[in-house]
Order: C-alpha cells, then sequence, then structure tokens
C-alpha cells in the first residue's frame, strides 16, 4: 500500500506531466551490503484461468492469473501450503521481498505460492486495454481478488497430488495483509489462519490525523529539532519560491531532473517532499536495505543527521539540510544524475492501480494540521477528494463500503489471524495493535518498521522481531494441528 490522501493528488500532477533534460548532479557514493540470504529464491511460474467476474453471470470471460510455486521443502500428502494473498504490484517483486517464508518453509514442510492480484503484473483481465476504461476497470476490487484467492487455493488444492489434505496459511503485507485477514474473514474454508503483518484493516474509521503523527514521532526520535525543522521547510519553500530566482536555486540545490517554474510544480514538489518522508518512516529498518529504494540503516536517524538546525538558521540554510536529507532516500548509492519529483518509490508496485481502488473502496481518510505533525495543514474533504477520482476515473468512492463489507472494528467473531504491527510504521494507525480473543492476536514490534517481520532474517534484526517470528511460527503450528484433528 502506497498513496496517501496526499499522493493521490499528487499523482494527478503528475500523470499529465513530463520529464524535463536530465541536469547532471554529482552527489556521494555508496554501495548497498546485502547480507546472504539463508535460502535461495527459485520458483515455477504457472498462469491459472480465472474468471474475471464471480459475482455476476454476464460476464463470463476468463483471465491469466499468474502464481509462483516452490515445493522444494514440501512435506507431500497433507504438507502444508503457505499462501501469500499478492498486492499492488508485480508479484515476483513482493515474493523476493518475502524472505520469512523462504526462512521456515522447511520448518514447517510447506509449500510457498505466491499469488498475483488481478490488474498488477501480468494477472490483467483485459490485456493491454485493462485500464483503458471505467467498464475494464470495474472489476478491480478487493472482493473480486478475494475470490481470485478462494479458487486458486481449491484448484491447488484439487489438482496438486497429495494437496488434498493440505491446510493454507495466508500470509500478506500491507494491503496484501488485509486481504490476508479478510481471506480468513470471508473464506474461512479456504485457509486455516493468516498473518496480516502491518495490515492497516481499521485505516477506514480511525481519525484521519493519525497515519501523519506516527510519521512525525519516528522523525521527532530519531534527532534533535528534526520533525520542528521539516515543519519549518513549508513556509522556507513558500518564500524561497516566491521568486524566478528562488526557483532556480531550490531546482539546483534538490538537483531536480526538471525545474520548478509554476505555482503548480511547487505544490507537486513539496507533496513529493511529503511523501518521501512517509516512505523513509515506512522503511526505517535496522540494515542497509533496497525495498523501496537503497538506504542505509535506520535511515530516518541518518536524515535527521543533517536537520539539526536551531531555529535560528536562514530558509536557504534550511532547505540546503532538507535537500541533504533527501539525497539519503534518493541517492544512497550516488548513481542519480538528478532527482526525479514523478518518482517516489520502486517501479514494482502499480500506483494506478491502487489510485483506482482508493477512488472506489479503499477510501482511507487522511489529513495534517501542523501542530500534531509536520506537514503543512490539509483537511479531510471527501466531496473534493470524490470529485477528483470522477475527473480521473468516471466513477465516485463509496466512503463506507470497507467497512460495511469487512466489519470495520466488529470482527470479534473470526478467528486464527495475526496481526503484526511495528512501532515505527505509519500504517500501525489503522492496524489491529491489541488482541481481540485468544485467536485473534495483535503482536507490537517495538523498533519495526513496515512488515519487518516478513523480510528475511538478518543478523541486524531486533530481538523484538526475532521473537515475534517464532509466535507466528508457533500460531501456525498449532493451526496445523487444529486442521489435521478436524480433517
Amino acid at each position: 500500500m502506497r498513496l496517501t490522501s496526499t499522493a493521490l493528488l499528487f499523482l494527478l500532477l503528475l500523470i499529465s506531466c513530463n520529464s524535463l533534460a536530465i541536469k547532471p548532479q554529482l552527489l556521494g557514493r555508496h554501495t548497498v551490503q546485502t547480507y546472504p540470504h539463508h535460502t535461495s529464491v527459485s520458483y515455477k511460474t504457472f498462469y491459472f484461468d480465472q474468471q474475471i467476474d464471480h459475482f455476476g453471470f454476464l460476464e463470463n470471460g476468463t483471465f491469466k492469473q499468474r502464481y509462483l510455486l516452490n515445493d522444494q521443502h514440501w512435506h507431500k500428502e497433507g504438507g502444508p501450503i503457505l499462501f501469500y494473498t499478492g498486492n499492488e504490484g508485480d508479484i515476483t517483486w513482493f515474493c523476493n521481498n518475502t524472505g520469512f517464508m523462504w526462512d521456515v518453509a522447511e520448518r514447517l514442510g510447506a509449500m510457498l505460492v505466491f499469488a498475483e492480484h488481478r490488474y498488477y503484473g501480468e494477472s490483467m483481465p483485459f490485456g493491454d486495454e485493462s485500464y483503458s476504461n471505467a467498464k475494464y476497470l470495474n472489476f478491480l476490487t478487493s472482493e473480486q481478488a478475494l475470490a481470485d484467492f478462494a479458487v486458486l487455493i481449491k484448484a491447488l488444492k484439487t489438482t496438486l497430488p497429495g494437496a488434498q489434505k493440505s491446510s493454507v496459511i495466508a500470509i500478506g503485507g500491507s494491503y496484501g495483509g488485509m486481504l490476508a485477514a479478510w481471506l480468513r474473514m470471508k473464506y474461512p474454508s479456504a485457509v486455516v489462519g493468516a498473518l496480516a503483518a502491518s495490515a492497516p484493516i481499521w485505516q477506514f474509521i480511525v481519525p484521519c490525523g493519525e497515519f501523519y503523527k506516527v510519521v512525525t514521532h519516528d522523525f521527532t526520535i530519531s534527532g534533535t529539532n528534526c520533525s520542528s525543522n521539516i515543519r519549518r521547510s513549508w513556509a522556507a519553500i513558500d518564500r524561497v519560491s516566491a521568486t524566478g530566482e528562488g526557483l532556480q536555486w531550490l531546482s539546483q540545490e534538490f538537483g531536480l531532473c526538471s525545474s520548478l517554474k509554476t505555482p503548480d510544480e511547487v505544490y507537486g514538489f513539496k507533496a513529493w517532499l511529503q511523501e518521501t518522508w512517509v516512505n523513509l518512516a515506512m522503511v526505517d529498518y535496522p540494515y542497509e536495505a533496497n525495498f523501496l529504494q537503497p538506504l542505509p540503516a535506520w535511515p530516518v536517524k541518518v536524515v535527521c543527521k543533517s536537520l539539526n538546525f536551531d531555529t535560528g538558521v536562514s530558509d536557504k540554510q534550511l532547505l540546503n539540510g532538507i535537500s541533504q536529507a533527501i539525497k539519503v532516500y534518493y541517492n544512497y548509492t550516488g548513481d542519480a544524475v538528478c532527482l526525479n519529483t514523478s518518482q517516489t518509490a520502486t517501479g514494482n508496485l502499480g500506483f494506478l492501480g491502487w489510485y483506482y481502488q482508493s477512488c472506489t473502496e479503499m477510501v482511507m481518510p487522511m489529513c495534517t494540521d501542523g501542530i500534531i505533525d509536520m506537514f503543512e495543514p490539509q483537511s479531510w474533504n471527501f466531496q473534493a477528494f470524490s470529485d477528483e477520482c470522477y475527473n480521473q476515473f468516471g466513477v465516485r468512492p463509496r466512503e463506507d463500503w470497507a467497512e460495511i463489507v469487512y466489519g470495520g472494528r466488529n470482527i470479534s467473531a473470526h478467528s486464527n489471524i495475526i496481526f503484526s504491527n511495528g512501532n515505527l510504521d505509519p500504517w500501525m494507525s489503522g492496524g489491529v495493535t491489541t488482541s481481540l480473543s485468544e485467536s485473534l492476536v495483535a503482536i507490537m514490534i517495538d523498533g519495526g518498521a513496515h512488515h519487518l517481520d516478513l523480510r528475511y532474517n538478518n543478523k541486524l534484526d531486533p530481538e523484538s522481531v526475532i521473537k515475534t517470528r517464532e509466535l507466528e511460527v508457533r500460531y501456525f503450528k498449532e493451526w496445523l494441528k487444529q486442521a489435521a484433528t478436524t480433517q
């Protein structure tokens, strides 16, 4: 899950903008160290004929849903299946970034399946035309995706020799974690349990300012004056950009690929900065990583070293610090010749698809006030958001639909779901952070960023995530034992 409300509005600017000439900018170089994985990532790629519409009978077409499978450690004749519920992007990217599943497969004797979400990666219901109009996009919903997963699971258990009695555990992170939890809720016969990592299933109903409050807290605890200087930077940008000379200075100082020339471009620049601070909080991992961008260990602390000014510095001094901080995110390796404000993360994520989902059923209210957070004040205006969605896609969002269809906070009738959240992750603001029953378990990971527990084991992992993974495996074994006694 990538797009916040500000980023959604930012995307509207990007859709109509083209990049200008590249201006070389020589910045510092680092080599990102990668720690050897305990397991090799190898899989076979398959395509399943999936129904385009599971809930109507007029559209009877099918499409090829991609899924990846590894049975290297699978104990046939009933061994478990760990099923990754693909989210908003190319499934191979999630496969390579979900090391937890690869690390525990041998211990559990498990088959691994990574299922791609419709309308992402190669799983396009209408091929190259899938995003061409609202009629084709109409089948991009979480409900359709969940049905895809349930149908695929049944087909695998029916057709794979030895899998008929295999119990399936759903695993996912972020939006994929939401899908894992909802798959257990909606199709309890398909999966015996679910691990929903960093899954903000309540983001639809929490106060709109909670998300950015967590982002701000991360920067506040990571360096002296860090969040307060980011808060001050917005007005400094406005003052500096008020003149042509100031716009030129900003563009050169930040090493932008496209020079800032208009107020709309300055707005887009500030939205780009805001999304960058959010991304840094999300991937504040304790070791060098290359999830959204190549980054150092504890990147927020590294960023804050450039922002420890007192209140007496000039606007340009302050913005020089902001530019140095931003380059930690965009050019830690030193390979970037300029910074492109039309991109904040890996191209493996499907931004347009998630934008459409946000404009229909994934309505997550977000706002800032510049007081309890470090951002410019921006209220949540559902009508304005709805109008933007209609202008872009010809559809309007259903504000309360996610709460209605998935139960909101009233989920205590369900069972066998782990909700894990890191206290550094902004998405914990909409997550389940307190256990609701003996089988609806919340785990808080101290010092954990976005679904840290789903990443590969690393020698720099904090004790909190090591214990979390062990606890998760223990629950898996309990669920599998329960399922075995009822078969």
